[in-house]
């Protein structure tokens, strides 16, 4: 005997009133409908955006996992030891790598094992402490290369993928935002400090060990080599990366070749304050760098810059901040006259300084 399920519709309901085209009836003429989600299930939109999320991340890590390296940094010489860890960025096919400088600071060399477990050694082409950027060499060829962004066009919101080898976990991966632009590191060696400016603030989790490590864009472009963590009491989440950009790519560029990296030097130290209106008016912005203090035997005390002078201009280009006057000297000035307009008194004067070589 076969039973067959009635049909539940109304005698007169035309045919595929019940939402189908009479064709797609589940078997016995039954139509089952999905339950509705129970309270506080993911929705399919919700899910998808998930997925994407993971795609992008996924992507990243795939296009750049084989272009970074953990590096087991030594001491060079007949008794070579173990002195730290790290990570580094392949930037050339023939082995060049990028990385911190503190990674290398206390050795010149050691071995950069890659995604694939391939071994090599490396040693330190050249360093730059006050970028805290260093560039190293590992033997043989082949490599993949990362492709390098360009820092300047990041927004604050902005996902990013942090690669690394936190703790000597090689492979590592965190993502997060860019959190804030713009912010800057105190950089040292010796008696000289500087900041390097243009820092990238991102939630992506750092440990030690991700130093000299990519951050990187979506779109698979190194954008940033992870240099600091804020640690315990001053803040949790924060990590910092060195940006890549014109300036970053100037001094790997010299690194590279061998070169020592040449800052121009005038010996004041300042700090941004605002000006009155009037003299607002006359210089064309709203800040300046007010100076506090002269380096004694400076290229700026032997031009007459004096403490509580506010810096506006150099070479005819406005100066706000520190950053401004940071940017605007350049290497190419080391060694001629450059003006600096300052304000004393309540006059705009212009003062002509000798550049000299950022001593080290």
């Amino acid at each position: 005997m076969t039973l067959t399920a009635p049909d539940l519709r109304p005698p007169d309901a035309p045919e595929g009133a019940d939402g189908t085209d009479g064709t797609d009836a589940a078997e016995g003429g039954l139509l089952l409908e999905d339950p509705p989600p129970p309270a506080g299930a993911r929705t399919d939109a919700g899910a998808d955006a998930l997925d994407a999320y993971s795609r992008a991340v996924v992507s990243v890590v795939e296009r750049l996992g084989g272009s970074v390296a953990s590096l087991r940094v030594e001491t060079t010489g007949p008794s070579a030891r173990p002195v730290g860890s790290g990570s580094a960025v392949v930037i050339s096919g023939d082995g060049l790598l990028l990385t911190s400088a503190h990674v290398v600071d206390n050795g010149g060399a050691g071995t950069a094992t890659f995604a694939d477990g391939t071994e090599a050694r490396f040693e330190t082409v050249g360093a730059d402490r006050l970028s805290d950027l260093a560039v190293v060499r590992a033997g043989g060829s082949g490599y993949t290369p990362a492709r390098m962004g360009d820092a300047d066009a990041l927004r604050v919101g902005q996902l990013v993928v942090a690669i690394g080898n936190p703790f000597g976990m090689a492979g590592s991966v965190s993502a997060g935002v860019v959190s804030a632009l713009g912010r800057s590191l105190v950089a040292s060696t010796g008696r000289t400090s500087r900041m390097v400016d243009d820092v990238i603030q991102t939630d992506a989790a750092l440990h030690p060990g991700n130093s000299g490590g990519a951050l990187a864009t979506a779109g698979a472009e190194v954008v940033g080599i992870n240099t600091a963590v804020v640690g315990p009491g001053i803040g949790q989440g924060l990590g910092m990366a060195v940006p890549v950009n014109g300036t970053t790519r100037a001094i790997v560029g010299a690194l590279a070749a061998g070169r020592r990296v040449r800052r121009p030097y005038l010996g004041l130290g300042g700090g941004t304050r605002p000006l009155p209106p009037p003299l607002a008016g006359t210089v064309g912005h709203l800040r300046g760098v007010e100076v506090l203090s002269v380096m004694t035997a400076s290229p700026a005390q032997r031009a007459g810059v004096r403490v509580g002078d506010v810096v506006v201009a150099l070479d005819g280009q406005p100066i706000e901040t520190v950053r401004d006057l940071q940017r605007t000297l350049r290497e190419a000035d080391i060694g001629r006259d450059v003006v600096l307009d300052v304000v004393r008194d309540g006059r705009v004067l212009s003062r002509r300084v000798h550049c000299e070589e950022l001593p080290t």
